[in-house]
């Protein structure tokens, strides 16, 4: 049989998606022993895991993107889930870090916006998981700025503030929230889980997957995986099987 012809008997196979909208956090999340790849891994042949995290970007510059990045019920009707996880750079402190500095209530508001968004093409609330940023080790974020010549620009507290404002969010809007500042500070030694106080360590990422998955797995335990077990395919007619 001809491809054409294979491809004109059967369906479209399309892979629903789970969408990972953040900053750098998410963007190296498909690194070596990252979250990001761990869901892939708990997922393959269930559903793609797409990264959209850009390094550096605030919550200001994400409303913006996020429309170019799912338009309509065209793109947005595969999608299973979105994490939207911002606030690392948006809790920057103004006078030290003004280019990703974004002001609190304007933080939720972009938070919101987001979230209004999405339920606009469709996406409902309970696909929608917000994540905080984590908490700042103050001393090794200190040291990673120093080495880069500028002075400490973030704060634990401050961070915290933004993280309980994104907790907020999501109450308002009906979205679940991981609140990683909260769940990592149980632990009164955090650092460990911080790679230079700010990103993610591979215990981190440990962290933030499990606790990611326990929310994901109930939403997404009931996926089909996707064409049949080797096994189960008609090696004598596969055209029954597999179209």
């Amino acid at each position: 049989m001809a491809l054409a012809e294979a491809g004109a008997r059967g369906r479209l196979l399309r892979w629903p998606r789970v969408l990972l909208f953040g900053d750098s956090i998410t963007e190296y999340s498909f690194q070596e022993n990252g979250w990001g790849a761990y869901l892939a891994e708990r997922l393959v042949r269930k559903c793609d895991v797409v990264n959209r995290g850009i390094s550096g970007y605030n919550t200001r510059w994400a409303k913006l993107i996020l429309p170019r990045l799912i338009t309509g019920s065209t793109s947005a009707d595969s999608i299973v889930a979105v994490t939207i996880f911002f606030g690392a750079n948006d809790s920057a402190l103004k006078d030290l870090n003004p280019k990703q500095h974004v002001p609190l209530e304007e933080y939720a508001g972009n938070l919101k916006n987001m979230i209004q968004y999405l339920k606009s093409v469709d996406i409902t609330a309970d696909r929608i998981i917000l994540i905080t940023p984590p908490p700042l080790h103050e001393s090794a974020w200190e040291k990673a700025c120093l080495a880069k010549g500028d002075k400490l620009n973030r704060c634990n507290a401050t961070t915290g503030e933004y993280a309980q404002a994104c907790v907020q969010v999501a109450r308002e809007c009906g979205t679940d929230v991981l609140d990683l500042w909260t769940l990592m500070q149980k632990n009164q030694d955090f650092s460990s889980y911080l790679s230079d106080g700010l990103h993610l360590s591979t215990k981190g990422n440990s962290f933030l997957a499990a606790q990611l998955w326990s929310r994901l797995e109930n939403k997404l335990s009931a996926l089909p995986s996707l064409l049949p077990y080797w096994r189960d395919v008609d090696h004598t007619n596969p055209e029954a099987s597999l179209l």
